[in-house]
């Protein structure tokens, strides 16, 4: 892909977006960025990356990335006392593309009152973690106006080069990006679920987990967190707090559509008990910051059991 000419501005370097930022730094795009402490996008400045104090200063780019974690962040971003649109000065960016994971509702309001600004709104979630963004398979998924998501998808593909998949207007990826999420928190509890039981009955958590990747049912997904669950690592990808919103918005969606879903409801329920065990913790804050994998350690007590690292050296799926 030809390298293109355009500004581009970034909001918000978390786990996720500073690798994201990174590697359209490392494609050679000219990107300027703000994020909340500027102490974290500092280091991108050594990749060319232009690192400014106020997002009034993101004003002039043409088109505008974030990924930041709620809505109400979103809005604070864009519409806040120091947002882009109240402080700009000059011309907008004609496009604002927005990675974050957040509510069909709080994508709806901000996309109406960005228009009344004359801006187009693309929704771009992504399906991943740092890891996966670091190993080349990101992906995501976007809706908004045609000519604007066709014209961010070739640099959204830089960052997310797995696949960027077009479904529609308006917030078609708000909804995919829920379903996954879904999906994400029902398939971890299950994986744990057989895994704990397979353990308690004598198979090693890790040759269980080999068999699964290695049969149909393995994926992506099993496969990098089969070290979390083998050596009890919870280094954060995903937090227990971050998974019960989507859990939530998922349910909701269920409720307004009237689509049953008695697994999500039942998973929900699994993962609320996940933070009554973490009151029993010596610093339950800290704890519950901890990945979402965490979980297991709920569920072994649930079992009957105390889980300890099995110490395998155990392969993620994502090693190039």
């Amino acid at each position: 892909m030809a390298k293109s000419t355009a500004k581009l501005g970034w909001i918000g370097v978390g786990r996720m977006g500073y690798q994201m930022a990174e590697r359209l730094l490392d494609a050679g795009h000219d990107v300027s960025i703000w994020n909340r402490t500027k102490s974290k996008a500092d280091p991108l400045a050594a990749k060319g990356g232009k690192i400014v104090n106020n997002l009034s200063d993101l004003a002039g780019v043409d088109i505008l990335f974030a990924i930041v974690s709620e809505g109400k962040d979103l809005e604070e971003v864009y519409f806040g006392k120091n947002g882009v649109i109240t402080n700009a000065k000059g011309k907008l960016p004609k496009t604002f593309v927005d990675c974050s994971s957040i509510s069909v509702e709080d994508s709806a309001a901000i996309r109406a009152r960005l228009k009344e600004h004359g801006v187009d709104f693309v929704a771009a979630p992504v399906s991943g973690n740092a890891k996966v963004i670091k190993a080349g398979r990101l992906s995501s998924v976007v809706s908004g106006p045609e000519a604007s998501c066709k014209a961010a998808m070739p640099l959204i593909e830089v960052f997310a080069p797995q696949g960027v998949s077009y479904v529609g207007d308006g917030e078609l990826a708000r909804i995919c990006k829920i379903a996954h999420n879904v999906m994400l928190g029902v398939v971890i509890e299950n994986l744990i679920e057989i895994t704990l039981l397979a353990n308690k009955m004598g198979v090693p958590r890790h040759a269980f987990l080999s068999f699964m990747n290695n049969g149909v049912m393995g994926s992506m997904f099993t496969r990098y967190k089969t070290p979390a669950l083998v050596n009890l690592d919870w280094s954060t990808t995903f937090t227990p707090e971050l998974l019960r919103k989507d859990l939530d918005l998922g349910l909701a969606l269920g409720r307004e559509w009237d689509v049953p879903m008695p697994v999500t409801a039942a998973t929900r329920e699994v993962l609320q008990s996940h933070f009554g065990a973490a009151t029993l913790k010596s610093n339950p804050e800290e704890y519950l910051q901890k990945d979402f994998a965490a979980l297991a350690e709920t569920m072994a007590l649930a079992a009957g059991m105390k889980l300890t690292s099995e110490n395998k050296n155990v392969p993620t799926g994502l090693e190039s």
